[in-house]
């Protein structure tokens, strides 16, 4: 693991910040939520043997995952070494990457790429490098969840500064990969009377 980030981001997020973070979204009576947002934005796929999430925590949107594909293969990459100690004990630990997305260097592609409230708090600059990661890891799929806004937007996150950005993410990663193509999309709210999520935007593409 890392411990040399590029960006102030990074530490925010391997820190005490990060650590009070997994005891803010521990609670299991989100998963049933978590389920229902997964069923609806992947509807539109095919099967999915395997999948990464990147920005995992301690692996509640992968567990939705596996309550709709039992024996799909699971991977998690996560910055904060106490949420990924959690997320072991979910995944095999050796599935577990323990680094921060910006140091991640893919060995091998999954069927789905995920990524669900992460973009967002990625230091601007660097998006592009990400959004090669997320092409590069895909073998077929990337679902993204994020909070959209046509031009790009800082906000204050929590008291903080320079930690939120909202922007057209899934616009910057079709103009950065002719090859993705988006085929589904939708909103997730808050006010949800059954299965009330975070308000966020979130698209599926296919390679």
């Amino acid at each position: 693991m890392s411990t040399s980030y590029k960006t102030t981001q990074e530490k925010f997020w391997s820190g005490e910040f990060g650590n009070d973070y997994i005891e803010r979204n521990r609670s299991m009576s989100l998963l049933a939520s978590k389920i229902a947002f997964l069923a609806n934005a992947l509807k539109a796929t095919d099967k999915m043997n395997s999948c990464i999430e990147f920005g995992a925590n301690i692996g509640l949107n992968l567990a939705a995952m596996k309550s709709l594909f039992p024996e799909q293969e699971q991977y998690g990459l996560e910055i904060n070494a106490e949420a990924a100690a959690e997320l072991s004990k979910l995944v095999p630990p050796e599935n577990v990457y323990v680094s921060s997305l910006l140091d991640f260097v893919p060995d091998r592609m999954w069927d789905l790429v995920l990524v669900k409230g992460v973009l967002i708090h990625i230091n601007p600059d660097y998006l592009p490098q990400v959004y090669d990661t997320l092409i590069e890891s895909a073998g077929r799929y990337i679902l993204i969840g994020e909070y959209y806004n046509p031009t790009p937007i800082a906000l204050s996150y929590r008291g903080h500064e320079d930690r939120l950005f909202k922007r057209d993410f899934a616009g910057e990663l079709l103009d950065r990969c002719s090859d993705l193509r988006l085929i589904d999309y939708g909103f997730a709210y808050h006010r949800d009377p059954k299965f009330p999520e975070d308000d966020i935007n979130w698209f599926l593409f296919e390679k």
